[in-house]
């Protein structure tokens, strides 16, 4: 069975051609931020989840299943994006010193324009004390790389000096929670067998 990704994540492609499994690259085209403007009430989980839905939806898998994602931070109740430039970057990396990073990631599995299966995690990222010495160093390295991601990090990089400690499942904190959709994506192979 060939998934299709509806995501041009590479921390996401790398997942899953690490994990072995066989899919090709659709990107979804999605408006997120008018998706999220009806969405105010919702809790962070929901967002993430709504996010990861409309991308699989929005994608036509020719039969194959879709997989969508999506990640996003919240800190002290307030919910992040991606930065829109350095400067927003810094000022992210500036209110992120010291505090509990809450990342939730989600992923949703369509088949034939339905949703068969969704997933949402979360992961606490406690961010150590950043200075401005050490914030405008890390992006002279990181940037622009580190726009394209929620929370201005990659773990896999540099990004991991950010923190002191994290509570949660290392899949989830690079954007998709991959141990349960290689659940699902089993059962679902056994449904077609």
């Amino acid at each position: 069975m060939t998934l299709v990704l509806a995501s041009k994540s590479a921390s996401r492609r790398a997942m899953l051609a690490a994990a072995g499994v066989d899919f090709r690259i659709v990107p979804a085209a999605i408006d997120e931020r008018a998706l999220e403007a009806g969405l105010t009430d919702a809790a962070p989980a929901e967002i993430a989840l709504a996010l990861a839905e409309a991308k699989a939806l929005a994608v036509d898998g020719e039969g194959a299943p879709v997989l969508g994602s999506d990640s996003l931070v919240v800190v002290e109740g307030r919910r992040f994006d991606k930065p829109a430039s350095r400067d927003d970057a810094a000022d992210h990396l500036c209110f992120f010193s010291g505090k509990v990073m809450e990342l939730h990631s989600a992923a949703a599995l369509a088949q034939d324009d339905t949703i068969v299966w969704s997933h949402a995690a979360l992961a606490r990222l406690h961010v150590r004390e950043l200075d401005d010495q050490f914030i405008e160093s890390y992006l002279d390295t990181e940037w622009p790389e580190v726009g394209q991601c929620v929370g201005v990090f990659r773990i896999e990089g540099r990004g991991v000096q950010l923190f002191d400690a994290i509570e949660g499942d290392h899949f989830t904190v690079l954007g998709m929670p991959l141990l349960p959709v290689l659940g699902a994506l089993r059962d679902m192979e056994r449904v077609r067998a």
